[in-house]
């Protein structure tokens, strides 16, 4: 699924260039409106005391984002296990691509802080979304 992201002032340094702590702002939103397009609401899961909170990252950096440009996020699922998901996020300004990046998610008892396993709504959804 893709989700557009157009560059800000704010999201840039001096140069114009985008500071490479908002790829992560990027690439979280693009997650929870993947959820969203499938169907599942974060907020709905927050009332449950259930939160997906990132386990690992890795991020490849390629290309500089800069002032103005109009990019988007491709997600995709990679693995779902127990209680985590990997998802495969790519950066593109048009078909160019920026940055891409690994994560790692865990489904979390919000009340324990302890992980527990994907819902099974979420889980079978995802399934049919996995490369």
């Amino acid at each position: 699924m893709t989700y557009l992201v157009r560059v800000y002032y704010e999201d840039t340094d001096a140069g114009g260039v985008v500071y490479h702590a908002r790829y992560l702002h990027f690439f979280e939103r693009a997650r929870t409106e993947f959820l969203r397009q499938l169907g599942f609401s974060q907020q709905l899961l927050l009332a449950e005391n259930i939160a997906f909170v990132v386990k690992k990252m890795e991020i490849d950096y390629k290309i500089a984002a800069k002032l103005d440009d109009l990019l988007h996020v491709e997600t995709t699922i990679s693995q779902i296990k127990g209680a985590s998901i990997v998802f495969i996020q790519r950066l593109f300004r048009q078909t160019e691509c920026l940055s891409e990046a690994t994560i790692r998610v865990a489904s979390v008892d919000l009340a324990k802080m302890k992980p527990i396993a994907v819902p099974k709504a979420i889980s079978m959804r995802l399934q049919q979304c996995i490369n």
